[in-house]
Parts: C-alpha cells; structure tokens; sequence
C-alpha cells in the first residue's frame, strides 16, 4: 500500500499566431484527440491534461509558473505542432523546476502526398518545430527527456509512461524523511554520507532517534492490536514451527507484530516514510526488527540495515517509481563460481524484502548469530526470476555517485533446507567477470537496492534531473 500525493501532467503544446485563428483551432484539436487517446490507452499511469496553447513568451511563463505551484503536477509533456519560436519558451524554461519531456511526434502518422499543400505544411511542421525547441533546451542545459515517434504506437507511450514514473519519484523524493533508529554500524564505510548535502541535492531529511524513542512505541503496543495483526499472518503466510514448540514460537512472532505497529505509528507520527536499524544499538528491545522490517518495505516503507540511510533513501524513492513492484532492499552475501554457473546469492540477515518473493513466504523462528538477543522471527522465501537492474549511493566525500549495474534473477533451483533467510539470485552484465571487477573498481557498495520493474534508462533520467553522477554496467 505504497501511498503519495495525487499527481497529474500537463500537455503543453507549442505553436504561433502566425499561421491564424483557423489554424490554431485546428492545432487545439489535435492536441485533444492525443491527449484523451493517452488517457484512454490505459498505459500512462498518470492522467495528462491539456493546457492553453503555448503561442506566446507571457503564455508559457505564465504556464511554467502556475507549474511551479501546483503540487499535484508533477511535470510537463511538450510537443511542437508547428514552428514555435524557441525565444519565446526561455523565461518559462527557465522558471521551471519540475521534470519535463519533448515528445516529438506529429498528428499525422504519414505524409498525404496526394493533397499535401502548403497550408498543410505550415500547420504540420512538428519536424521544423522539434528542432528550435530542442536547440533552447540545450542551449538552457534543461535535462529534458526527449521521447520520439508516432503517438499511437504502444512503445512511445509506455516510454511515456516509464518517464512519469520518474518524475513522480523526483518530487516525491523531496518529502523523503528517513528516520534513523539508532546510528551507523561501527567501522562500516559505505553507510555514511554527508546528509546536509543529501538534502540540498535530493530533498531527502534524514534524523536520527535513540533507540529508547522506539522503544517507548513498543511498550504502549495494546495485545489486542497484537492478536489483530496476528491473526492476519495466519491468512497470508505459512507457519513454520521448527524445532520451537508453538507457544515459544508465537511469543516469538508476537514481538515482531509489536515492532511493526510501532515503527508504523512512529514513522506516521513524524512523517517518516524510510527507516533504518542498527543490530549494534537495540537497547530495550528483546529482537532485532526483522518480520516487522520486511512487512513494512511490502507497505512502501524504505529501508536499509546498519543505519545505512542512503540506501533507505533510495529504496523508497525506487518503491514510489516502481509502485513498489518488485522493488527492494538488499545486499551482496556469496558468490557462485561454478563454471558456467556464476551468480551472487542476495539476502540479508532478515531483512529481504517480500516484493521479491516468487512463492508464499513462510515465518520462520531462528537465532541470530549477532546483535545479542532473542530468536527473532523473519519471512524465508525465494526470489523471483526477471531482468532488472541493481543500484548504489555512495559518497566519495566530493560527490555522490550512483552505481548501476543490469542483472539477471533466476529461481533457485537447489534447496537450503538450512538457510533460515530469504535468499535471491542474479547474474550480473554483460557477465559475471567484467561485471563484479566493474563494480568493484567503481566503488560500488555491498548495500543496493534492487528493481525488477524498472530500466537503466529510468534510473538515468532520475539522475540527471538531480545532477547526479552514475555509472552504467551493463
């Protein structure tokens, strides 16, 4: 149930007064029929709504303002019918500061060559168009999408679509809040990161809390909220006693269905929508986060272990631009080196995030070697099969660099009766060498976040928008 603001597009259609009233009323409704097609095609997953014609410098500023304000607009979708004079979009350029795409196409899928005039060409000239309106984007620097080819065709729109995608996870990642339970793991690099300057480049607020704050949370936990919760895991996961009897094993449980109602209410109270926990620092607490962790990443929560905020950041603004499909948490355990079979097995120490799951997860009961506490209970399942791509923040104390590397998941097919954690399996590209050695020399962390949903190509966009320098393995 990931949930965000109400969003919306805006369709802006450029042209001028050049070509008459006539003409204008004919460009007006060319740029109607695109947009309720769109609307209609059940592929954008975002409405678009069509603007006032774009015939003027006072028109688009005035437009690119009102951009501005509107948070439920999350971007703007341009198209060229005609010639529109490029120096009359550079003050609304300018201003504007949300994400925005040039679809350069034409009303008309092909040329008419048997009634093709000069009125004809004067009012379908988007190939003239297209050209003075990207040399001003350039010219500006505007990290704009540019999306090219006939609008009715299923791929321009799902590029369409891939691209709101991104844009709503740009404006969204400003009302990113990462509550931190407790700090870094001791000696760990990859997990810090200059957080004022995370702010400044990616709107993200991180805070820290000690873990007692949480902890206050816990305790005003009621057991009848506990049995509610309960009693919904017994209808949507298998039960796995193991060598606990079911009293231990359910006391057990219970202190994760505790935690996940309060780091739920916590995070709710504050605005949180990430979080981060720390096995070094669980003070007051019988269990580390486990159960609770996984089922609130399946809600759209982000997360990271080991007080690694830069990748909780990161895995809620992928959920938001996945729809939290597929999208999750994870990290580097074991290589596969099998001639012919090399892969990297993903997991974590519990906390592997269910929208990977290929099968019914199960609650399982085991110790955990570290951290000094109870059994804590944990959802096992395996991952499932798909080509996606995995990424990484790391701060090489001047900048941010964003690690990409496109892989391969496969089912396992071999069992770990033994393995009391969920597990997932990729292969890397273009293959298992130049891929690790790739992401090694890069400074690629051991903490990613993974999506089977979304493309390189979205990952990038996102990147540029924020002025974020990325390096591609593929």
């Amino acid at each position: 149930m990931l949930t965000t603001e109400k969003r919306e597009f805006w369709f802006v259609v450029g042209s001028q007064h050049l070509y008459g009233e006539e003409a204008l009323a004919e460009v007006k409704a060319h740029a109607q029929t695109i947009t309720d097609a769109l609307n209609e095609s059940g592929i954008l997953p975002y409405p678009l709504v069509l603007q006032d014609l774009a015939v003027s410098a006072d028109k688009i500023t005035s437009i690119m303002k009102e951009v501005n304000y509107r948070n439920e607009v999350a971007g703007v979708i341009t198209w060229m019918h005609t010639f529109s004079p490029a120096k009359m979009w550079i003050r609304g350029t300018k201003l504007l500061q949300k994400p925005l795409l040039h679809l350069a196409t034409q009303f008309n899928e092909s040329i008419p060559w048997a009634t093709i005039d000069m009125d004809f060409m004067n009012l379908n000239q988007s190939a003239h168009g297209d050209r003075e309106y990207g040399f001003i984007n350039a010219r500006l620097k505007k990290q704009n999408k540019v999306v090219v080819g006939y609008w009715e065709r299923p791929e321009v729109r799902q590029q369409i679509a891939q691209w709101m995608d991104v844009a709503v996870a740009y404006n969204e990642s400003f009302n990113i809040k990462v509550a931190r339970f407790g700090d870094n793991m001791r000696n760990v690099g990859v997990t810090e990161g200059d957080k004022v300057e995370a702010q400044i480049q990616f709107g993200w607020t991180v805070d820290y809390f000690g873990i007692g704050d949480l902890v206050q949370y816990v305790n005003a936990v009621t057991d009848e909220e506990i049995d509610a919760l309960f009693a919904e895991y017994e209808g949507l996961y298998e039960f796995d006693y193991g060598t606990y009897s079911r009293e231990d094993w359910e006391k057990s449980v219970k202190v994760q269905v505790s935690y996940e109602i309060a780091i739920k209410r916590f995070l709710d109270d504050g605005g949180y929508t990430a979080f981060t926990t720390n096995f070094e620092d669980l003070y007051g607490m019988k269990q580390l986060p486990g159960l609770a962790v996984q089922r609130l990443m399946a809600q759209g929560y982000g997360f990271a272990g080991e007080g690694d905020w830069k990748t909780a950041a990161l895995d809620r603004l992928l959920k938001v631009m996945s729809h939290n499909q597929s999208t999750g948490f994870m990290e580097d355990y074991t290589y596969e080196l099998a001639a012919g079979q090399e892969s990297i097995l993903q997991s974590h120490m519990l906390e592997v995030d269910p929208s990977l799951a290929s099968n019914k997860p199960k609650i399982v009961v085991s110790p955990l070697g570290i951290g000094d506490r109870e059994d804590p209970a944990r959802l096992v399942f395996d991952g499932k099969a798909g080509d996606g791509v995995v990424v990484s923040m790391a701060d090489f104390g001047t900048n941010y660099k964003l690690l990409i590397n496109e892989v391969s998941a496969f089912e396992p097919t071999v069992p770990a009766p033994n393995l009391p954690v969920a597990r997932v399996l990729w292969e890397v590209k273009p293959n298992f060498q130049d891929g690790v050695k790739a992401w090694l020399e890069n400074g690629g962390g051991h903490h990613t976040v993974v999506s089977l949903n979304l493309t390189t190509d979205q990952i990038i966009t996102y990147a540029k928008l924020v002025g974020l320098e990325y390096v591609v393995i593929k």
